[in-house]
């Protein structure tokens, strides 16, 4: 579910009792999500599986290689194209 921070205010308990029922509820701002409320992890086992998968994630998306971004620019003596 996602709704805007604004109207989430006004319904933040029953947001809660949603996010403790196991729904994933999405804050948003200006239409793009910001928060994720989610129900904590009850057993250790589950916060490290969490936290694997967290970790996966944010190792998939280190982005572009910088270094050679700009190849496309020159040739191959190095000068513009």
């Amino acid at each position: 579910m996602q709704i805007a921070v604004t109207e989430a205010k006004a319904v933040l308990l029953d947001l809660v009792r949603r996010a403790e029922a196991g729904e994933e509820i999405v804050l948003t701002r200006h239409g793009s999500p910001i928060v994720r409320l989610v129900m904590v992890a009850s057993t250790a086992d589950e916060r490290r599986a969490a936290l694997a998968e967290v970790r996966g994630v944010a190792a998939g998306n280190a982005g572009p290689n910088a270094a050679g971004s700009q190849d496309f620019l020159y040739d191959d003596q190095g000068l513009p194209g």
